[in-house]
Order: structure tokens, then sequence, then C-alpha cells
């Protein structure tokens, strides 16, 4: 909950910060970094934090790689389990700003899929059992807006499915 309150008093910083001309109509070789944490998880407890890089490879379309984690410890009678989980795979986005025909500079809208390894983990620190559970390839689809504050500064939210969260919230860097 500690994290999730800093990451809306972070956002609500950069709101603050004004918006001075920036420029978000993705382009072809921009560089695109999302830090986020997950508002709403599959898993229940712990919150997951994640991150994604793309190039944009042409006007349209960004490819690249994005890394999910969570991890969470919780008492159960006498016993203390906990899991590990995470998530690293290859992504690709389509951004739909020229195709709506969108003329809102600080807005890049996209969508697409990731396809990558996925390793859950847990462990039993009482009894010291532990298995790998659910480990293998994933597929996942996303959707997402930025909106930049600054030609290179803003913020998240993308939804989706196949990673640790169905939602994340976070800081967005163009570069």
């Amino acid at each position: 909950m500690k994290k999730l309150i800093l990451v809306l008093v972070l956002v609500v910083g950069l709101v603050s910060l004004g918006v001075n001309q920036a420029s978000a109509q993705f382009a072809k070789n921009d560089n695109l970094l999302n830090i986020g944490i997950g508002v709403n998880s599959y898993y229940s407890g712990g919150i997951p934090i994640g991150a994604s890089f793309e190039h944009g490879i042409t006007d349209d379309i960004s490819v690249g790689v994005g890394v999910d984690y969570l991890s969470h410890r919780y008492n159960y009678g006498n016993s203390r389990y906990g899991f590990n989980i995470f998530y690293l795979g290859a992504r690709g986005s389509y951004h739909f700003n020229r195709l709506f025909n969108l003329n809102v500079e600080e807005l890049d809208i996209y969508g697409g899929a990731q396809l990558g390894y996925r390793n859950f983990s847990w462990k039993d620190d009482f009894t010291g059992a532990s298995d790998t559970y659910s480990s293998g390839v994933f597929f996942g689809i996303h959707a997402g807006a930025r909106y930049y504050f600054k030609p290179n500064l803003g913020a998240f939210l993308e939804v989706g499915a196949g990673g640790s969260s169905n939602a994340r919230l976070g800081v967005a860097f163009k570069f």
C-alpha cells in the first residue's frame, strides 16, 4: 500500500510540473521506458512491480522487452509461506495516434502482445518445502496510454492479461 501511495504522489507531483509543449506523438527511433506498479494483481498479496522498454521501428510500431516481479510472504497457522513470480518477455506495440487521427501531442495510445517466460515458485519456510509451479511460456496482451507532462516525462496506465497484474500505473520516459 505504501508503494501505491508513493506512485500516486509521484504522478500528482508530475502533474503539478505543468504541461509545457510536451510532444508524445510516437515516431520511429523513439525509445520508451515504463516503470510502474500493479494496481490490481491476479495473485493475493504483494504489489507487482514491472518495467518495459520499447524502441520504435516504424512511426507506428515498437518492439522491446518487459519484466514483472511479485513476491509475497504470509503466515498461515504455524507456517510461513511465500511465493515469487517473475515474468520476462519480448513485446511489441502498435501506436494508434495516426490511425485514429488523434492530434493531442501529449497522448500516446498503444496496444500489443508479449511472449516470454514465467517462473512461479513457492516455499514453506517452516518445513523447507518448495516447488516451482506453473513455470513456462506465457502469452500476454496489453493496451495502454501515456500522457506526457514534459517532452520526455509522463505517466502511463496499462491494462492487459498475461503478466503479474491486469492493470499497471507508473512513470513513462521517452528518449
